[in-house]
């Protein structure tokens, strides 16, 4: 037998490497024949799924929240079994080496809720705590807390609550409390120690007394509508010179509105509706540049309209309704279309031009006859300005209304006419006819 040729022996060295891997296992290829290609893993591989890893990266966020709170946060029926820092109702600080709370909203709490004073002496870096719908008993907060909070609200929440107890609240720079009947003797109860305060919402709580003689400077929104509050308003209010929000509505206030409501300089909406003001619109309101909402209705101001009210250009909301107010509205056109709302009905003596502006915009006023008064009760519904529509051509539609109306009487009189003659005509006919018979 001849030995094999030279070109077969490396032809054989080359190819048995290849054979001998191919038959091989791969340690990184799946070993199950079922599988599509090679590059697409297998359903059994023990790769780490998406779903094993969460609970692993939320054992460690809930670990990074200070354990204290997260059993605070248990006390208060808010879930905790994932990262209790990522709940809509909380937000936390990123502190090390554990988390804290810095804002809690207990809403629509169940019955069993209650609040504690080891929960929230532990949740003492709160910054802002909201009680939406939580008829929770008041407690005493610790003074850690009370220290640390800033912003306090209270809607349609709490039992029982006190103008003592809120005054504790220190450290406050926004209140609300709303919906929720506060008893105090008035504001300054509950005002008398805030001196960060620079937002307070006290509405709908059943608040009496008067408005407070002295209030702090900073503040810029102020709402203490819908409660029982009676007298005059002081001149501390009128010296807010970075109020931007005053709304008083609502109460049992009277006397005039102060010409010093002038110094509100950085006022932006001013509701006085639903009380007991007497006299005029004072003339300062002019002096205020900003100023969008002015509600004055359902008082009992009398005089004419200011006709600087025209002159405020930014004015959007304007309502004067239900008052005394006499003689020729001021405004024109130009000026009501640049509102979004006009109120006027409700002053019976009241009307406008009927010869500077259309009737079809449905003001809630008579128009005016030459001596200034109005020409007939004014119609029952409120102003709206709402519309562009309204401002149309009302002559040319009452002049073809008056044409059609004096037309129609002319033609059923040339109707009888024709009957009549017709009639006359028969008669003359068989007149004649029974003549030429005989």
């Amino acid at each position: 037998m001849r030995p094999p040729s030279p070109s077969l022996l490396i032809f054989l060295l080359l190819f048995f490497p290849t054979i001998s891997n191919s038959a091989t296992p791969s340690p990184a290829s799946s070993p199950s024949p079922h599988s599509p290609s090679h590059s697409s893993p297998s359903p059994s591989s023990p790769s780490p799924s998406p779903s094993s890893s969460p609970p692993s990266s939320s054992s460690s966020s809930s670990s990074s929240l200070d354990p204290k709170q997260l059993k605070a946060l248990q006390s208060l029926n808010i879930p905790t079994s994932k990262d209790p820092c990522s709940h809509n109702a909380t937000l936390c600080d990123s502190s090390k080496p554990f988390r804290h709370i810095v804002s809690l909203r207990l809403s629509n709490c169940s019955t069993f809720v209650a609040l504690s004073y080891t929960a929230l002496k532990s949740l003492s870096t709160l910054q802002s705590l909201q009680l939406l719908n939580c008829p929770v008993t008041p407690i005493r907060f610790p003074p850690e807390l009370i220290s640390s909070l800033r912003s306090f609200t209270c809607v349609r929440s709490l039992r029982k609550v006190s103008g003592v107890w809120l005054s504790r609240l220190e450290n406050l720079t926004d209140l609300t409390v709303s919906d929720v009947p506060v008893k105090a003797s008035g504001p300054f109860v509950i005002l008398g120690r805030m001196n960060k305060l620079k937002s307070i919402t006290i509405s709908r709580a059943n608040l009496t007394g008067n408005l407070p003689k002295y209030i702090h400077t900073n503040l810029t929104h102020v709402d203490l509508s819908g409660n029982h509050m009676k007298g005059t308003i002081p001149t501390s209010i009128t010296m807010l010179d970075g109020l931007e929000f005053l709304n008083l509505s609502s109460n049992e206030l009277h006397g005039e509105i102060p010409p010093s409501i002038g110094n509100l300089i950085s006022l932006k909406n001013l509701s006085l509706a639903s009380n007991s003001f007497s006299g005029s619109i004072p003339g300062s309101i002019s002096a205020i540049p900003g100023l969008t909402h002015l509600d004055l209705s359902s008082n009992q101001l009398n005089g004419t309209i200011p006709k600087f009210i025209s002159q405020m250009k930014n004015l959007k909301h304007l309502n004067l309704a239900n008052n005394n107010l006499r003689g020729v509205m001021p405004f024109n056109s130009t000026f009501i279309k640049g509102l979004t709302v006009l109120k006027l009905s409700g002053n019976s003596n009241l009307c406008y031009n009927h010869t500077v502006l259309s009737s079809k915009l449905k003001l809630g006023i008579a128009p005016c006859d030459k001596y200034g008064m109005p020409m007939s009760p004014p119609p029952s519904k409120d102003s709206s300005v709402d519309d562009s529509s309204d401002y149309g051509d009302s002559d040319e539609d009452d002049n073809s209304h008056k044409k059609e109306h004096h037309h129609g009487p002319n033609k059923v009189v040339l109707g009888i006419a024709i009957a009549l003659s017709s009639i006359v005509f028969l008669i003359i006919f068989l007149i004649l006819c029974s003549k030429c018979c005989r």
